[in-house]
């Protein structure tokens, strides 16, 4: 009914509305493609200024979830639109409606085909990313989980690069059939419980054995979306391809997925597989932070290197949730947002270069400081949030999961922090290849300095960069009851895990338990 319709549902929804009017337009084609600009660009920004809206009336010392609407979706199969937000997901609600307008933008004038259904993708996109981080029905969540591979696809494929068919025929499939296998085991859980309702889910104690088959088959999809190594594979031939609109989008949310689908639903739902599975998660994030960033190293290509740099910096996420500390989950979160943001601006920042000159190839540039200072500058902030200087937003998210994961197991966390030492090596290399030196490309000459478009953009996104780092607490403030909720309750299953292995451990002499 719409008295029920409230804020929530109106956030999520707004961007199809938009996108239903951009399909109405008519007229010329330029006039088509202006107007389809104008359109995505305010409906995007309307849905940015309700989130603020939703964000400020949000009540930070609660851990429950607000904003809640469940209704009936499905009611034969017990299917519900049951969505809501907690201290965790808000903030991803933020990040995406965030990021949106500022893609627009950012290709106001790089996409000159297909302009509306340009538009009309990154409209259906937000919305499906907006739905997939307030579902709280494991089918709901599902289909705009699954939903946002669609528009992606549109939007490497149609208006990426040379090799995009390859790409994003490669995103599309790794992506995919990762996800079947946990609709395969969303199947399981409603012949089990009988509904697929987050909150009847949460209660229900499955067997321990079950547990680990349904826990594989959510890290199946999971993993594939941080991504983690060896499932990796796919995102650096993504990013390249993609436009930067694109990569931008794909860094900044897509990738957060699979960090948001361990902490809502791996964790809470199947707890003994999830310690079972620490260490190998663990394993699987430190050879990533350490792996990539070595390969970052030796990259000639920008994308290639900021992608290479997004898996590692997506390594401290898994690290800090599976270490399932306040600390550092806490600051697993606090990661994604900053990566979000910080990994978004540097894409942008190649962007910019690449709008200009073409090529995205390192050893094209050198002494851009010398006609572009303003650009350098920005460059600089983003550069040195992602290497994690103290008070951008960088630093915040790994020292936390270093601490805290330090207090679980200081043998991976240790091994994590020299990860830290590389990212600081391939960025401050990239940066000083790019900015720093003699011009030896004459072209480089005609380039000109940030335009007004690009200032703004640029702008948002540092303040967002030095909000997080130095004035940290808005945010913890917002995220700690939530995580505290769900590691406390993931502590009583350690706990009670310890327990049952030395129970199971008893001598046996003479083939009987002592």
């Amino acid at each position: 009914m719409l008295d029920d319709f409230s804020l929530l549902s109106i956030i999520i929804f707004l961007p199809l509305v938009g996108a239903i009017f951009i399909i109405l337009i008519r007229g010329e084609e330029e006039r088509v493609d202006h107007n389809s600009r104008i359109v995505a660009l305010w409906t995007s920004v309307l849905t940015f200024i309700l989130s603020i809206f939703l964000v400020v009336n949000y009540e930070p010392s609660g851990a429950a979830y607000q904003f809640v609407e469940n209704t009936p979706w499905i009611e034969d199969l017990k299917i519900r639109y049951h969505v809501g937000v907690d201290g965790i997901s808000i903030l991803f609600v933020l990040l995406s409606t965030f990021l949106t307008p500022l893609c627009i933008l950012s290709s106001w004038t790089a996409i000159t085909k297909r302009v509306r259904a340009y538009m009309l993708a990154f409209l259906f996109l937000e919305t499906l990313m907006i739905g997939m981080f307030c579902a709280l029905d494991l089918v709901l969540f599902y289909v705009f989980f699954e939903g946002v591979l669609i528009p992606m696809f549109l939007i490497i494929g149609i208006w990426g690069g040379e090799r995009r068919i390859y790409s994003c025929f490669k995103f599309f499939l790794y992506t995919f059939f990762g996800s079947v296998v946990m609709l395969l085991a969303i199947v399981a859980i409603y012949l089990q419980v009988g509904t697929t309702d987050l909150a009847v889910v949460a209660a229900h104690q499955f067997a321990p054995s079950l547990q680990k088959w349904l826990w594989l088959a959510f890290f199946a999809s999971f993993a594939v979306k941080v991504p983690m190594w060896p499932v990796h594979t796919w995102l650096p031939d993504a990013h390249v391809e993609a436009p930067t609109a694109g990569s931008v989008i794909l860094a900044g949310v897509l990738l957060k997925m699979g960090g948001y689908g361990f902490l809502r639903f791996s964790l809470p739902l199947f707890p003994d597989a999830s310690i079972y599975f620490t260490p190998f998660v663990m394993t699987l994030s430190v050879i990533a932070i350490i792996y990539t960033s070595l390969v970052a190293l030796v990259q000639q290509d920008m994308k290639k290197l900021i992608a290479y740099s997004s898996i590692a910096h997506m390594g401290f996420v898994t690290l800090g949730i599976f270490a399932a500390t306040l600390q550092s989950a806490t600051g697993a979160v606090i990661q994604m947002l900053s990566h979000g943001i910080v990994a978004a601006a540097l894409f942008l920042c190649v962007g910019v270069l690449y709008d200009r000159l073409h090529t995205r190839e390192i050893a094209k540039y050198g002494g851009v400081v010398k006609i572009m200072p303003l650009f350098a500058v920005m460059f600089m902030i983003f550069t040195l949030a992602s290497i994690g200087l103290p008070g951008t937003s960088g630093f915040v998210g790994e020292f936390l999961v270093i601490v805290g994961s330090y207090k679980v197991t200081p043998v991976f966390a240790t091994l994590a922090s020299t990860g830290m030492v590389l990212g600081a090596a391939y960025a401050l290399w990239l940066y000083r290849r790019i900015v720093f030196g003699k011009i030896t490309n004459l072209d480089l000459k005609s380039l000109v300095d940030l335009n007004g478009r690009e200032i703004v953009i640029l702008t948002s996104l540092a303040t967002a960069v030095f909000w997080i780092g130095i004035s940290p607490g808005y945010f913890t403030n917002i995220i700690t009851p939530a995580v505290k909720r769900l590691t406390d309750k993931h502590q009583e299953y350690v706990y009670s895990y310890k327990i049952k292995s030395l129970t199971n451990s008893v001598d046996v002499v003479d083939g009987k338990k002592q």
